[in-house]
């Protein structure tokens, strides 16, 4: 509970993911979500090799996650995060300010912090040994700096985001764990505790439990460790 075969809300997700990705593919996200307010969910496990030609006329690039919930279909997480949020107060307030910051922060998590990791991520993972990557890297993790270090100004004196636990904390905490094995978060500490605070929720980690037991289930032969 709540990953329930029966379940009308259903995650779509991939079966199995290279080392380096598990943990971190965002079907974590509305699975943490529906774990905070114990909402049972069915999997629809693809392969993320051979993806079906279905899936791209209900994810236009092939992604993950995809939410089915009793027919009504979203792609996305962000758009996914919101419609969960709509479904309980606990993942968002109801009061119009609350919302408002919510939302506010869900944004600036995927449009103001996000594309900076996937871009760190290309330069430190994906690119590293190509020049241009060396070159991109000086410039890269000083706009990062400068990025995070508003955001530590932002939280300053508070715990979550939007005052108390939302879904924007799903959003930044998940995007704030792609920093990898820099130290953008732990050279801040009001953003090591507030990423360790929100990663210490116990439906985080059965949503990561879950994700995980997924992989574990798929593992390809000569994969295994």
């Amino acid at each position: 509970m709540p990953v329930d075969p029966n379940a009308s809300l259903e995650i779509t997700a991939f079966k199995w993911v290279p080392d380096f990705a598990q943990g971190f593919v965002r079907d974590l996200r509305p699975r943490w979500a529906c774990e905070e307010i114990g909402l049972s969910y069915a999997e629809k496990l693809i392969d993320v090799e051979n993806r079906p030609a279905g899936h791209f006329r209900r994810q236009p690039w092939g992604q993950v996650p995809v939410l089915d919930d009793n027919g009504v279909e979203l792609f996305e997480s962000g758009a996914i995060l919101l419609h969960l949020a709509e479904k309980d107060e606990r993942l968002m307030p109801r009061d119009l300010q609350g919302r408002a910051r919510t939302i506010s922060w869900l944004f600036a998590a995927y449009n103001s912090v996000e594309p900076l990791m996937f871009e760190l991520g290309n330069v430190d993972l994906f690119s590293k040994d190509e020049e241009w990557a060396k070159l991109r890297r000086p410039s890269l993790i000083g706009w990062c700096e400068d990025r995070f270090d508003r955001l530590a100004d932002a939280l300053n004196g508070s715990d979550y985001l939007a005052g108390r636990f939302t879904v924007a904390d799903i959003a930044m905490a998940t995007v704030l764990r792609e920093a990898g094995e820099t130290d953008l978060v732990s050279s801040r500490p009001v953003l090591a505790a507030y990423l360790a605070r929100c990663l210490a929720r116990p439906a985080f980690e059965r949503a990561l439990d879950a994700q995980m037991a997924v992989f574990a289930a798929h593992e390809p032969e000569g994969e295994a460790a």
